[in-house]
């Protein structure tokens, strides 16, 4: 067995075990029959509802890739990058121990378009930074409207627009080829990390919540946060984690957090899983004619 494929089963192996610890962890914080009895008197249209902004915020998402795609002279239709997303999506949740789904999008596109990895590479790195740049944004954003955290509101107001200023020189003097749209990349995730509150909001509605939404929308941000990093499968775990602990710190009911971390994980699950339409019909992959600047 050589190196890489040895790696890739470690990593698996890894995922998976932090993965279990994290669950365990919170299954000693709440109630399974508490959770059992909220799933099934949940309502089913709101949950429908919130898949499909769910859909949208992913559409934006691959469209704003596709906007970094063409910085770089790669000029492939909206539908056929959306259906390498999709892809994407499905190995980077049920194939996690191996090439990931950014790996397989840039192997897909270096392979058939003669475009060179790196380009590529900094494409969707540039695409992840900007969603980040918008988590960054929301977070600060919804910290004026939680006075409970005691934090002064011109601390989140100087970091946001003395970060994005920074931000958009180096990018603008140093990756200038990813800087072109910068306003419509960036508008774009701000919409796909709205429309995933958005998502949430009606999940809160789904269950039947009538309290604040501010603290739940927050700790979701910032479990949307600990999942970017590859440490679990999928973000499974993670995030409920982050509710848990959050849930404690606001004064938040443990139960409906957690319900509200499982069910967005469903949706995007449900999701992904579509991807695998094109590993079985990979055929469906090389229908569309690419143009290169």
């Amino acid at each position: 067995m050589d190196k890489t494929k040895s790696w890739n089963i470690a990593k698996l192996l890894l995922k998976i075990s932090i993965t279990g610890l994290s669950l365990y962890l919170v299954s000693r914080k709440v109630e399974l029959n508490d959770l059992k009895d909220a799933f099934s008197e949940s309502n089913p249209l709101f949950l429908f509802f919130a898949f499909i902004a769910f859909l949208i915020s992913q559409i934006i998402s691959a469209s704003r890739l596709n906007t970094f795609f063409k910085g770089i002279g790669l000029n492939i239709s909206e539908i056929y990058n959306f259906k390498i997303y999709l892809l994407g999506m499905f190995y980077n949740l049920f194939l996690p121990g191996g090439i990931g789904g950014d790996g397989y999008k840039i192997f897909l596109l270096r392979k058939k378009f003669s475009i060179k990895g790196r380009k590529l590479f900094q494409a969707i790195f540039f695409d992840r930074l900007s969603g980040l740049w918008a988590l960054g944004l929301i977070i600060s954003t919804l910290t004026i409207f939680i006075p409970y955290l005691g934090i002064p509101n011109w601390i989140p107001i100087t970091t946001v627009i003395t970060g994005s200023i920074v931000y958009y020189f180096v990018m603008r003097h140093y990756f200038s080829d990813y800087s072109h749209n910068f306003l419509l990349t960036h508008g774009k995730a701000l919409l796909v990390q709205s429309m995933q509150l958005v998502s949430v909001i009606i999940l809160l509605y789904a269950l039947n919540h009538e309290g604040k939404f501010a603290p739940y929308l927050f700790m979701f941000l910032i479990s949307s946060l600990v999942a970017i990093f590859p440490f679990t499968v999928g973000g499974l775990g993670a995030r409920e984690l982050v509710f848990v602990y959050g849930a404690q710190f606001f004064q938040m009911d443990q139960h409906l957090a957690v319900i509200i971390s499982l069910l967005f994980y469903c949706i995007s699950a449900i999701l992904s899983l579509s991807g695998i339409y094109f590993v079985f019909y990979p055929k469906q992959l090389r229908k569309k004619k690419i143009e290169l600047r």
